[in-house]
């Protein structure tokens, strides 16, 4: 990493800036590029950081002219930027195409047209058995990138898949944190509802892991713990030493009762790393008897689902939140 360039696409979200704490003060990493489209956060970023080793650069993934732009000398990529929210994508469908999917595309394209080293588009559990458009848009969005990797001979291309990353904008955990200050109710759509449990530092990790042992169209995942939504609230709400009452609300558009990190199909060829799961690309060509001749028994392989991985008591999950700065500045700990 010494002397090289990476590039961040929306670097200003949560991730963006785990990377740069990870970083900024450290010799890896001549220069970190910060690429979006939000002025405003960039601002706010530039004045809080101070730092000339962060260079900002306004773009939008989905307009390719300013993805290449940006481009020029940089050896490596965190591919962070999409549109995330579940409802929102469920609404707006093509837009969720537009910025995930076509976006990727351009900073792939990009990527290889300037000949950087490494792409790490990263991904989420939704994109595993998708049934919402942002998880159809993300799974889309992995085989673009595994297809790209197959036809670029400099550029290597590969991706994380990670879950639910606690305290980050727009997750759960800040909104619980909100409803407990203002004497509100938490609202939990389906207290049975099961959810995968990382850190930001996990999420940094799992892409980190994949920068050191990607191969071209490889697909990382990590292995974490799950929690019910309602393990998660009255965890909250203990930490925050108030009486709250918990408030079920159903399910909102496009949520599933839980998420997999892994598909069957995907176990079945998939090496366990120890804390890591390396899913490699399926490399055959268009030579279809190929599919026709060759095959795997499936029938007795389970996907790995944040309903069968480790299932968090609520201690358990007070241990997990304690960890987190969000939790301590919130309830002063």
């Amino acid at each position: 990493m010494k002397n090289k360039t990476l590039l961040i696409t929306g670097g200003t979200g949560s991730f963006g800036n785990a990377v740069l704490k990870r970083f900024l003060n450290t010799d890896h990493f001549k220069e970190i590029r910060i690429f979006s489209r939000d002025e405003k956060k960039q601002e706010d970023m530039r004045i809080a950081l101070k730092n000339d080793k962060v260079k900002f650069y306004i773009g939008d993934v989905r307009d390719y002219n300013s993805v290449e732009n940006a481009m020029s000398g940089v050896d490596y990529i965190f591919h962070a930027a999409a549109l995330k929210q579940v409802p929102s994508c469920e609404f707006f469908p093509i837009e969720a195409t537009k910025t995930n999917v076509l976006g990727t595309q351009n900073v792939i394209q990009a990527a290889i047209k300037n000949n950087v080293k490494k792409v790490i588009c990263l991904s989420t559990d939704k994109a595993a058995y998708p049934i919402n458009a942002m998880g159809i848009s993300k799974a889309l969005m992995e085989k673009v990138a595994i297809a790209s990797s197959r036809n670029s001979n400099k550029t290597v291309v590969c991706l994380t898949r990670y879950g639910n990353v606690m305290a980050s904008r727009g997750s759960v955990i800040p909104l619980f944190i909100d409803q407990i200050k203002n004497d509100m109710p938490i609202t939990v759509t389906d207290p049975n509802m099961t959810r995968f449990l990382m850190s930001l530092d996990d999420a940094v990790e799992l892409v980190l892991f994949a920068f050191e042992h990607g191969n071209p169209g490889d697909l990382f995942v990590n292995k974490a713990p799950a929690s019910k939504v309602e393990t998660l609230a009255n965890a909250i709400i203990e930490l925050s030493g108030k009486k709250v009452q918990i408030k079920n609300i159903g399910t909102r558009h496009g949520e599933k009762l839980y998420e997999t990190l892994c598909t069957r199909e995907e176990m079945m060829k998939s090496e366990d790393m120890g804390d890591f799961y390396r899913i490699p690309a399926d490399n055959r060509d268009l030579n279809y008897s190929k599919y026709f001749n060759e095959g795997n028994d499936i029938a007795k392989i389970e996907d790995y689902n944040s309903h069968n991985t480790t299932i968090l008591d609520v201690k358990g999950v007070k241990n997990l939140l304690n960890t987190l700065p969000e939790i301590k500045k919130a309830f002063k700990r």
